[in-house]
This record gives C-alpha cells, sequence and structure tokens, in this order.
C-alpha cells in the first residue's frame, strides 16, 4: 500500500523561468525505507519542502494514505541537515516542541514521554542538559527524537549525518536502522553520499536529470537486517559504481 503518492507534481521558484520539478509522479510503500541521490541544486529539498507544506506545488497533487496533503495534519515528520536545537532550552525542552505544539499534554506527561523517547536513542539522563555538552552524534539523536514525537508514519531526514565526521556518521547510519526497523516507519532520506543509500535502503530513487520529471527507482541487493560487511558484495559494489555514473553523467549534462 502506498503511503506517499506524487501525481503529475511541478514547482517553479519565482527566480527561476522554468519548472524546477516538473510532472513528477512516484509513490512511497508503506514501511519502506527509500535514499534520493541527485547533484546539488537539483530539486531533492524542493520535493521534501512540498511534502511537509514549505512550498505550494504549482500543480499536481500529493497524497499521504490516499487523501491530498491541503486535508490533512501532522502527516509527516521533517528533520533537516542541522540539528536545529535551540541552545537557550534543555535537550528535554527541545525534544518536548512537538508535544507542546500539539497541545493536551501535562508538564509532567511530558516529561515522561520524553524521557522516554530520549531513553529510546540512547540519550537516558540528557534531558537537562544543554545542547552544547551534547556532540555531534548525540544532537541528531535528539533530532530525530524530536521528529518522532511528531507521531508521524512518514519521516523527511534531510542529510542528518552530512555534517559529522567519518566514524559517527558510519555509527549513525547503524543506529538508524536499528531505529527503523523497531519503529517500522516510512522513511525518505536525502544523501549525497552512495555508499550511504546503498546501506541504508530498500530502493535507491536517483534523480537523473534536471528538471526532475521521473525518479529512477533501482532495488538495493540485500536484505534487512543488515551490516556494512554486505557492502562488500559484488552485486552491492557494482550498485554503488552504478549509481555515481547516474550522478556524473548528471553533472557532464550541467
Amino acid at each position: 500500500m502506498s503511503l506517499l503518492e506524487f501525481e503529475n507534481v511541478s514547482y517553479m521558484y519565482e527566480a527561476d523561468d522554468y519548472d524546477i520539478i516538473d510532472g513528477l509522479s512516484f509513490s512511497v510503500e508503506k514501511g519502506s525505507f527509500h535514499s534520493i541521490i541527485g547533484i546539488s541544486g537539483c530539486g531533492k529539498s524542493t520535493i521534501f519542502k512540498m511534502i511537509n507544506g514549505l512550498l505550494v506545488p504549482k500543480a499536481g497533487t500529493i497524497k499521504v494514505d490516499g487523501v491530498s496533503i491541503e486535508n490533512r495534519k501532522d502527516y509527516c515528520g521533517y528533520m533537516p541537515q542541522k540539528d536545529m536545537l535551540f541552545p537557550w532550552r534543555t535537550v528535554g525542552q527541545n525534544v518536548a516542541l512537538p508535544l507542546e505544539i500539539k497541545g493536551g499534554y501535562s508538564k509532567k506527561d511530558r516529561r515522561e514521554i520524553v524521557e522516554n523517547a530520549l531513553s529510546d536513542v540512547g540519550l537516558s539522563g540528557c534531558a537537562d542538559k544543554m545542547p552544547d555538552e551534547l556532540s555531534g552524534g548525540m544532537r541528531q539523536r535528539a533530532a530525530f527524537a524530536r521528529t518522532m514525537l511528531t507521531g508521524s508514519d512518514l519521516l523527511l531526514l534531510d542529510e542528518p549525518f552530512s555534517a559529522l565526521d567519518f566514524l559517527t556518521r558510519i555509527s549513525m547510519q547503524e543506529w538508524l536502522l536499528e531505529q527503523w526497523e523497531k519503529h517500522k516507519k516510512t522513511i525518505l532520506f536525502i544523501t549525497h553520499d552512495v555508499e550511504e543509500a546503498v546501506f541504508l535502503s530498500g530502493s535507491v530513487l536517483a534523480v537523473t536529470e534536471t528538471p526532475i520529471k521521473s525518479l529512477a527507482e533501482i532495488k538495493v541487493p540485500a536484505g534487512y537486517p543488515r551490516t556494512r560487511e554486505c557492502l562488500t558484495h559484488s552485486d552491492m559494489t557494482s550498485l554503488r559504481e552504478e549509481l555515481i555514473e547516474v550522478l556524473r553523467r548528471q553533472v557532464k549534462a550541467e
């Protein structure tokens, strides 16, 4: 069953004289994990911003659970590249923001929910810390806990690990897969890192041209649960090279 559907969706920025998204149609199955790859500036984040309502399509329809997002609320959680934790609020207060926005929770209830959410992402005892007391990886875990508390089945993660050092990024990738397998959310994940896309995804949605008229869906030949050892398999290395070539062709076409 499709959780997310794009039906002939187009978008044009005011400064442009062309549609950066041009009649795009695709669908995402409930409980799946897809990565979107493409060169910088090709329109990947524009797709996310239309899904979460920050941008309104010029034409076409975006549906979640078969209903246009124009008629829905709280249908997706969004995690941008930066953790966006407010430095003047504690970690717990930052994570509690979705609950405050929804309303209907007592201070005690919010505290209990937040402590459980932080424990779930390996941050027990961090609710009263300030964001600058956490490492980069810990801050991203807190941001993910906040995203989870939106209660949405659809999570949009826009290059959440790009600013992390190499070893922390690997650790966070493995951790994210554990979270996905545990909670069964539907995840769309934007990345420039082909190996990251191959390791995380059930299939990769590749931007092959700009304007974006379609997304090429490429299945990843590995099941779940998954370890990094799978990246050494010949079919996975072949897929990685295929995706790198897709990006190279797009750069040459610019």
